[in-house]
């Protein structure tokens, strides 16, 4: 199984446009992050979790011609707002993409696309086919997808397990009861917006501490902001097994 990220990044903190600190005005390539998503490859099957303003970037830099389904974490703008351009793949398909995501987050995405789900279809919009996710597991073709439920401050969100993966962004609590659903993990993205605490993100320290409590064989972070600082700086600054990724960054992981 291939996981590439798509994007690393956060609409969190000061635009980028108005902004004059070093990350920002950084010339590395690894501090240059689009909004967070993930695209996950295994045989046949390919998948993306989550579909910010981003998404077609993404997608056309990725070379991705086929998509099974998108996966959605939560309904916020920076993981759906990207959506529309699923036409694409409708054009090529001649289907409906599958969109996976919790009842409250259709309805989110009902109200962010209502021509998509009108009575009276426009010519050329985007076709999309809900499919509802719950605490139990689902598959896409290939992939058996174990939902995680975390905390977002006080809103529920999902990361995934997929085999000896699990992916959460956008929280700042795991429950009991998800950590047991990570056990054994071999390979886990977990989020850090920044080094000093938020209110509904891990920072890094907590994020590091719940890397050494899931004890995984690689660790990567996601969802980052500028506030982070440098990439080659945080880099030095991690203990192994962890990471901090890079839009693009790509591994293979046991299946």
């Amino acid at each position: 199984m291939k996981i590439t990220f798509l994007g690393t990044g956060t609409s969190q903190g000061v635009p980028v446009i108005a902004c004059e600190c070093g990350t920002c005005l950084s010339k590395d390539e690894h501090d240059k992050r689009l909004r967070t998503s993930l695209l996950v490859e295994k045989g046949d099957t390919t998948i993306v979790i989550d579909a910010g303003p981003d998404f077609r970037q993404q997608m056309l830099r990725e070379s991705v011609r086929k998509l099974d389904g998108i996966i959605l974490t939560h309904e916020h703008k920076d993981h759906i707002s990207g959506m529309d351009d699923v036409r694409a793949f409708n054009y090529k398909s001649q289907d409906a993409i599958d969109i996976y995501a919790e009842e409250r987050v259709q309805k989110a995405i009902k109200r962010e696309y209502s021509y998509v789900f009108a009575e009276y279809q426009y010519p050329g919009i985007p076709k999309m086919r809900l499919n509802t996710i719950t605490d139990y597991p689902f598959t896409v073709k290939e992939l058996t997808i174990i939902p995680l439920r975390v905390f977002h401050y006080r809103l529920p969100v999902y990361g995934f397990r997929i085999g000896d993966f699990a992916y959460i962004t956008d929280a700042n609590y795991v429950p009991e009861e998800t950590k047991e659903k990570l056990a054994g993990v071999k390979y886990f993205v977990i989020n850090a917006l920044r080094k000093e605490k938020h209110i509904s993100h891990f920072c890094l320290r907590e994020a590091v501490d719940l890397v050494r409590e899931i004890s995984p064989r690689k660790a990567f972070i996601t969802h980052i902001s500028h506030q982070m600082g440098l990439h080659s700086e945080v880099m030095a600054e991690l203990p192994q097994p962890v990471i901090l990724a890079s839009d693009g960054l790509s591994f293979t992981c046991d299946d």
